[in-house]
């Protein structure tokens, strides 16, 4: 039979699967599932998500058999002691059952009515027929408790079986070791050809087993299946997600066999890692051939972060734990940590390599770089070995630009924002290390070989140079789409700041540049909690003098020049500051500037370097007018709630409550989809915590008691601020110390500081060592707090929603060049918001013209053609159909990018 003739004959199979009721289990028809297709493109070509909805919703009967006939077909083909033989157990076949459920098991996720069908289905006990019986033909259909009474002695025939989704599960684990299947075939005859041997050298083994082009394309199609199978997640609101999970991810996850975790473990670490995509490049390659190996490292990072994210839900009984994470824990070998880091480096170092190449367009970047992001920050929150080895390398500086050079670049791109946020997360989550902000006073030597977007002009100073300046860039740039990380952003300052030595005046200047915009009327009065952002700033610049007054000259220097402005603050009230904000509201006016009624407030740049109205007398208030009115989304809008519930510190008049169990997502607001932020925590206080405090199981805190987030009024018709809100947080803001400094060095300084408008420029150098030679009194050094980031329910569902919506848009284009099919492509997804963005115009290497136009026409007349030979009673049924499916695929081939070049955003 010719290619063509077998793609007709499987249509014709999958038009027949929807049209008839209860087709017999003997039937020879089903068969042709996994004798018939030749590739995955035509299983999901030829079998339409409008047929397979048409199967499920009318002929469920029919929809349960295939999937019985399809396993059991898998299940058989395990089990044979010739596999893969051609003639007595084919691959082929094997390959067109995982196909097959590939395509099946997002349409069985995404209806809700079919939820109870579905755990009985995978998840109810059952009985399957003995080895010995299954065995006796090859080619016979075989599925669970099918015709039982056509079985003589039934009760001999049938044994008890695991759940189907269980004994799925473990065949397709066993498949990623089998040997002749996904790795080299057996040298030896007679041992078992199923062996748990790690894929490529590095963590765990120093030796490759080996593959072949045929073996990494099996392990695609197995991962491709697996991914499948846990993307129950996609289907699931992001508040239920962490309460409720997920059953296939809690049976992997939880797994006891440690040989068979560890094997997977490492199969999928160090393939990713591995890989280096610079080894046989040159120059525009990727327009003439894809590198294979990229679909294989993509699928396996994107499942090794599915295990490693996945939270198990508290349940009654024993505690279970995710093997996989604890693991990860345990590494603990020096050459293990450097092969991690390397092959992290590598890859986020990679889009890099490809933007600033001397020849544009020359290399293509790579996708998976925020993936390898978030499997930084879960080693970084796994193993407190790897925290301290990349910071006692100073391997951490790397980090540091590469975070940074991500967050910088996508701050504007509304589809990265929450790569943005997890930048920012993992800076927090590194600057919980006191080791870390000391490594930071190291200098800084490489800054000029940085890209445009993160290079910084005439700098001159240290990583905590650096990374404060840059702080202050992503702030200041952002528009205010950053508004939810603020509080992290503050947090990242706060940690580092007791430990920062030999500031320069380019970083001191930034730092009082951002008091005077959170300081400003305009910003204080916008909303009800603004001012915590401004408590924390003012704690970080506390910790600067009270433990590093001697070696931070530059920043003493920088807030005596600007004491009127902390003087001013002291002496803030209500009808000052609504003064203020009207004088601030004229000028914008006269400007030009559009003001809006928006509960967002956003830094300005170019807003903050204009030359300001300096006050009169210390008790007038300045206001730098720094902050503009933005325009964000409600959803924008709720996680800045959250990130700014956290920001209070034990100084602060309110008091969060903490619990020490997950919360249920019942009690909680959306509002908490952002992790908390700044939960002030001694050192000493902190040295008690356990080792597992950076792990998210445990150590989730309801948010429920905590005020209304950063930059968000407290109702939809604005915030309005009253003498008694003014009164119960300004007593509290911490000015003792740096007004202490005012008062003590300014008189004797005051002729140098602030010479007459008339006077020659003086050296500051002589003032500078002055600075660093005065003692201070009256001033006791706080106890250092370190801000930990903790997590949420809702903070998981976020976290998880960000994993799922990379895999979703990295599957979303259909390409047979990139290995990718479609798998969710037209699936009713809710766990995030998927957003068409404008179609792509051409270029010179996607022209989009007349060939693609005759591709997809011929693909798509293919997919829905109907037969002349049908029954004359189902014609008009196979036309409803055929106009069904081609907007079914209409709608795909929008869906992934292939029928007018437009775009998804995950948001």
């Amino acid at each position: 039979m010719g290619a063509g003739d077998s793609k007709l004959s499987f249509k014709k199979g999958v038009f027949r699967l929807a049209e008839d009721s209860d087709i017999p289990a003997s039937d020879p028809y089903w068969l042709s599932f996994w004798e018939l297709p030749e590739s995955a493109d035509d299983v999901f070509t030829l079998f339409s998500a409008a047929d397979i909805r048409r199967t499920r919703d009318n002929h469920l009967e029919n929809f349960e058999t295939l999937i019985l006939a399809v396993t059991s077909r898998l299940f058989a083909l395990r089990n044979h002691a010739a596999f893969p033989d051609s003639e007595a157990a084919p691959e082929r076949d094997a390959l067109n059952c995982i196909r097959i459920l590939t395509r099946l098991i997002p349409f069985i996720y995404e209806s809700e009515q079919l939820e109870s069908w579905e755990n009985k289905f995978f998840w109810g006990a059952r009985r399957r027929r003995a080895h010995r019986t299954a065995m006796n033909g090859a080619t016979e259909v075989l599925f669970d408790e099918a015709n039982p009474d056509a079985v003589e002695n039934a009760e001999a025939a049938y044994e008890d079986a695991p759940p189907l989704m269980e004994e799925l599960v473990d065949c397709l684990i066993d498949l990623l070791f089998y040997q002749g299947f996904t790795l080299p075939p057996a040298t030896s005859v007679g041992k078992s050809k199923m062996t748990y041997a790690i894929w490529q050298s590095g963590v765990g083994c120093n030796t490759p087993v080996g593959t072949t082009r045929e073996g990494e394309n099996n392990k695609i199609e197995i991962l491709r299946l697996l991914l499948a199978l846990t993307s129950k997640a996609m289907f699931m609101p992001a508040s239920v997600l962490p309460v409720k999970g997920v059953k296939v991810l809690t049976y992997i996850v939880t797994c006891p066999d440690k040989r068979a975790v560890l094997s997977v473990l490492c199969s999928l670490l160090n393939t990713t890692l591995k890989y280096n995509p610079a080894s046989w490049r040159v120059p525009y390659d990727h327009v003439v051939f894809t590198d294979p190996r990229q679909v294989l490292v993509t699928y396996s990072i994107q499942l090794l972060l599915v295990l490693l994210l996945y939270p198990v839900p508290e349940r009654p009984g024993p505690i279970l734990k995710n093997n996989y994470r604890h693991y990860l824990g345990r590494l603990h070998r020096t050459q293990d940590f450097q092969f991690c880091v390397d092959g992290m480096t590598r890859i986020l170092n990679q889009p890099i390599q490809a933007t600033t190449s001397y020849l544009p367009g020359s290399q293509k970047s790579l996708k998976w770089a925020p993936e390898m992001m978030m499997l930084f920050w879960e080693a970084l929150q796994c193993n407190k070995r790897f925290r301290s080895f990349i910071i006692d390398t100073d391997r951490v500086h790397d980090f540091v630009i590469l975070i940074m050079y991500y967050a910088l670049e996508y701050r504007l791109d509304l589809s990265k924002s929450g790569v943005v946020r997890m930048c920012v997360f993992v800076l927090q989550t590194l600057s919980t290390e006191p080791k870390f902000g000391k490594s930071l006073n190291k200098r800084f030597e490489g800054q000029n070989s940085l890209p445009a977007s993160v290079r910084i002009s005439s700098f001159s100073g240290s990583y905590a140079d650096y990374l404060i300046i840059s702080i202050y860039t992503l702030i200041t740039t952002s528009k205010g789409k950053l508004s939810a990380v603020y509080p992290a952003l503050l947090a990242i300052v706060a940690n580092i700041a007791p430990h920062v030595q030999n500031l320069s005046s380019a970083a001191s200047t930034k730092l009082i540049q951002l008091y005077s915009s959170m300081a400003a009327p305009t910003f204080l009065l916008a909303n009800e909690t603004n001012y915590s952002l401004l408590q924390s700033l003012l704690e970080s610049m506390n910790a600067i003098i009270e433990h590093q007054y001697s070696t931070n000259p530059n920043f003493v220097y920088a807030v005596l020049r600007q004491h009127k402005r902390f003087e001013a603050l002291r002496n803030f009230t209500l009808e000052q500051g609504q003064e203020e904000v009207d004088r601030e509201k004229r000028l914008r006016k006269d400007r030009g500037d559009s003001i809006e009624d928006s509960p967002k407030v956003s830094f300005s740049m170019s807003e903050m370097q204009r030359p300001r109205r300096v006050p009169e007398t210390p008790t007038t208030p300045t206001s730098p007018g720094a902050f503009e009115i933005g325009d964000d989304s409600d959803e924008e809008d709720d996680e800045s709630n959250s990130a700014k519930k956290s920001e209070e510190t034990p100084t602060s008049p309110i008091t969060p409550s903490t619990t020490t169990s997950r919360p249920d997502s019942a009690s909680e607001s959306a509002e908490d989809a952002v992790p908390l932020q700044l939960r002030g925590m001694s050192e000493k206080a902190r040295g008690k915590l356990p080792e597992g405090a950076f792990q998210r199981q445990g150590s989730t805190t309801s948010l429920t008691s905590h005020v209304s987030g950063a930059a968000t009024p407290t109702a939809g018709s604005g915030f309005v601020p009253t003498h008694a809100w003014i009164e119960s947080w300004l007593p509290h803001l911490p000015l003792h110390t740096i007004l202490t400094v005012i008062q003590q060095l300014l008189p004797e300084l005051r002729s140098v500081i602030t010479p007459p408008p008339d006077s020659a420029p003086q050296d500051t150098l002589p003032l500078l060592e002055r600075l660093r030679k005065s003692e201070l009194r009256g001033i006791e050094p706080t106890p250092i707090k370190t801000h930990m980031f903790e997590w949420s329910t809702l903070a998981l569902g976020w976290y998880e929603s960000l994993l799922w919506g990379f895999i979703f848009v990295s599957e979303r284009n259909v390409s047979k060049g990139a290995g990718t099919v479609g798998v969710w492509n037209g699936t009713a997804v809710r766990l995030f918001r998927v957003q068409e963005t404008a179609p792509e115009g051409p270029s010179l290497l996607a022209p989009r013209g007349g060939v693609d136009a005759i591709g997809s026409n011929l693909i798509e007349r293919l997919g829905n053609v109907t037969l002349g030979a049908a029954r004359r009673d189902s014609m008009q049924t196979r036309a409803d159909s055929t106009q069904e499916s081609r907007r079914e695929s209409q709608r795909e081939s929008t869906d992934s990018g292939t029928g007018n070049g437009g775009r998804h955003v995950v948001v």
